[in-house]
């Protein structure tokens, strides 16, 4: 067994439960979990704050010399992300930052500023990633890569129970509509577009309970060196 492990690369749609995965395999592995949607999420919560007009090129290069993105572990063992020291997990996972994120996400100036950090933060191995060019850009040689997929009506009402548990006040149609639009910015954004690596295992995950999806996946996982 390769004692140095490997890095995991889990990538997908948005709601099919990519960091819940993630984070699952990074405890029962004892991995390290990088949380690479939080990042993008916490530049976006960023520019909102600031109210920076993020089509301004030169605004955004300003911007990301004043930020800095890292992940603590809490008392009760969850993993919050911090900007510039301010524990902002709850803030980033609003519908605002979600309706925004995806166009941030096409800005080729923050996606090279958070792909070096990721590159940075996986370089001891043994780490887990879950985001949308994980396996494409970031680490095109991990030694797993995932793709997950799910029906978009069983995704939409995932998410939408996990924002009204955070007590956020959203229909369904609304969360459907944010995660259509946010496929299509994906999909097709010029930089780092979100696709299948060649070499990707697919799983959609539509039927399958998070159990059976872990364990599926673990195994997987220690079949590759993990």
């Amino acid at each position: 067994m390769n004692k140095e492990g490997i890095i995991i690369a889990v990538d997908g749609f948005s709601a099919c439960g990519k960091s819940t995965l993630a984070k699952q395999l990074a405890l029962a592995l004892g991995y390290t979990y990088i949380d690479t949607g939080a990042m993008y999420r916490a530049v976006t919560y960023f520019f909102l704050r600031e109210q920076l007009d993020w089509n301004d090129e030169k605004s955004v290069q300003e911007a990301l010399t004043s930020i800095q993105i890292d992940f603590r572990r809490e008392e009760d063992g969850s993993l919050h992300t911090y900007l510039n020291g301010e524990d902002v997990e709850k803030y980033i996972r609003t519908m605002e930052v979600s309706e925004s994120v995806s166009p941030v996400a096409t800005i080729s100036a923050v996606r090279r500023f958070l792909v070096k950090q990721q590159q940075a933060l996986g370089e001891k191995k043994s780490c887990i990633l879950d985001g949308r060019d994980i396996g494409t850009i970031v680490f095109p040689k991990a030694g797993l890569k995932i793709f997950l997929t799910a029906d978009p009506e069983e995704r939409a009402r995932r998410r939408l129970k996990e924002l009204l548990e955070k007590g956020q006040s959203v229909s369904l149609a609304e969360v459907a509509k944010n995660l259509t639009e946010r496929d299509h910015i994906d999909s097709t954004r010029e930089d780092s577009p979100l696709r299948q690596a060649e070499d990707a295992v697919i799983i959609d995950n539509t039927v399958l309970s998070p159990e059976e999806q872990l364990a599926m996946i673990k195994t997987l996982a220690e079949m590759r060196g993990a």
